[in-house]
């Protein structure tokens, strides 16, 4: 062992040694580990899926009373605000984000422990139109044993946007970090503890997929898999969780076009266009990088893109200095998957910094026939298409297997509403682009960006299962005149 700092496992409400190979955990910007992990071997994910299991059967959380679950939800939310300091520090020498980003995004996360909580004192419960004296309502019940896999570009947030909902519902939760960042998921186990959350419902066990994770997604007792990443492993992992016949959520890739009509105001979307290309170097699932342009103002709006790509690169440093307007990559591997498919197009790009890239057709569209057009690169580096009228807009927008967000630029409140229905993903921003609420729904319009979605409703009812419930509130003389199917002469006895 060397000076690092070690990070243990979490089950069963406390630190635990791992048996699984130790990560060592990089700075991005150095390339230097500064730390170092115990990861979950087969046995120690046995261990954590038993104590899961034992949590969930005992009812501690799983049929706590609801109110009681949503002051444990606003009390994470307290404690998150408190440890925000150490948590944005840590989250940007894992990631390589730079600090500012991290500054705005990981005070967000309150915002899911407080959304849930409320949704749990003001859920209401259906009343159904059951023929006779029958009153019927439904119960929204957890799962049991849930599996969330979550990926590098946004540890804390993706983290959290799984656990609250599922922790509203009652379940109990077994969280896998990727392992090139899994130090600030491990800080989520002693502050929900702190929180009142009873010991096992919740654990987190770092580790590689094909070990830890391979064998958390196949386990018999986990009820749900809830994973973020790549659309080919997502594809695997689902491969899995139908054989168990559990229920499965996935967020995967996606290529979103970003649509810049001639009625936009170009200054307005070329900020648009760097902020969602741009922010996490280009590493989200819903980053612009398509980028679809009336060929009138076309000319206009790539000097003025480069001029912001200029900007920025002049500005990329170390991602904990304050000024910092763009960190590097999460890995050497990483820029390397960047570097071959823009290295078709163009060659650019070294260290694990990267700078803002902007490419367009040489000549018509022939960026549309490269590998940049089609696959997802997880970087910084856009391409520009033009395109003359509304139908082709719709056409390029749509010449994608992915189909998880997009955006519009437009001032025409009615070109708006049109192209928006038009365009087949699972978000639409209109003027603005990677806007994330609790409340908003996000999850994909095609198989290659996943199945179901996070946030809202849609999340809790995801982690829940149905029980109808039905009362027959007929008097007892009522019953025994209508309920007895086989007494003799039953003509006009009840069925069903």
């Amino acid at each position: 062992m060397t000076g690092h700092d070690t990070y243990s496992l979490w089950i069963g409400g406390r630190e635990t040694p791992g048996n699984g190979e130790v990560i060592s955990v990089q700075d991005p910007a150095t390339g230097r580990v500064f730390a170092e992990c115990h990861s979950a071997s087969p046995s120690d994910v046995e261990a954590a899926v038993q104590f899961a299991h034992e949590a969930f059967r005992s009812g501690a959380w799983s049929k706590a009373p609801r109110h009681f679950r949503a002051d444990v939800l606003d009390k994470a939310a307290e404690l998150l605000s408190l440890e925000l300091p150490q948590l944005i520090e840590l989250e940007v020498r894992q990631t390589g984000r730079a600090i500012r980003e991290m500054k705005a995004q990981v005070p967000s996360l309150l915002r899911w422990f407080r959304y849930y909580a409320a949704l749990l004192r003001t859920e209401q419960r259906p009343v159904l139109p059951t023929a006779g004296k029958l009153h019927n309502w439904l119960e929204r019940v957890p799962l049991g044993v849930v599996v969330q896999i979550t990926p590098f570009n946004h540890p804390l947030l993706i983290a959290v946007k799984k656990l609250a909902p599922a922790l509203a519902a009652g379940n109990s939760i077994l969280l896998k970090p990727s392992e090139l960042t899994p130090i600030t998921s491990l800080l989520l186990g002693p502050l929900l503890k702190s929180a009142g959350l009873p010991d096992g419902v919740f654990s987190v066990l770092p580790g590689l997929g094909s070990v830890t994770g391979t064998a958390l997604v196949s386990h018999p007792l986990v009820r749900k898999v809830d994973v973020t990443g790549g659309t080919a492993a997502g594809r695997a992992i689902g491969c899995i969780v139908g054989g168990n016949l559990a229920r499965y959520t996935a967020e995967l890739g996606g290529k979103a076009p970003l649509v810049v009509f001639d009625k936009a105001c170009i200054d307005a979307a070329v900020n648009g266009i760097a902020f969602g290309s741009f922010v996490a170097s280009g590493q989200t699932c819903v980053a612009a990088t398509r980028i679809i342009v009336h060929s009138a103002v076309l000319p206009e709006l790539e000097e003025k893109l480069r001029a912001k790509s200029e900007s920025i690169a002049r500005r990329i440093g170390s991602p904990s200095h304050p000024e910092s307007s763009m960190g590097p990559l999460i890995s050497s591997r990483q820029l390397q998957n960047v570097e071959t498919l823009v290295g078709e197009t163009l060659s650019g790009g070294a260290g694990y910094f990267y700078p803002p890239t902007v490419i367009a057709s040489a000549s018509g569209r022939s960026i549309t026939a490269t590998r940049l057009w089609r696959e997802e690169a997880f970087g910084p580096v856009i391409v520009l298409v033009g395109f003359d009228s509304d139908a082709e807009a719709v056409e390029l927008a749509n010449n994608s297997d992915f189909g998880l967000g997009a955006a519009i630029w437009t001032q025409d409140l009615s070109q708006a509403f049109r192209v928006s229905e038009q365009i087949d993903t699972g978000i639409v921003w209109v003027n603005t682009h990677h806007r994330n609420d609790p409340s908003s729904p996000w999850g994909g319009a095609t198989s290659a960006s996943g199945v179901g979605s996070e946030n809202g409703l849609d999340a809790y009812h995801a982690y829940t299962t149905t029980k109808s419930i039905i009362i027959n509130y007929a008097s007892t003389e009522e019953s025994l005149v209508a309920d007895d199917w086989f007494k003799e002469g039953a003509a006009g006895v009840r069925y069903g």
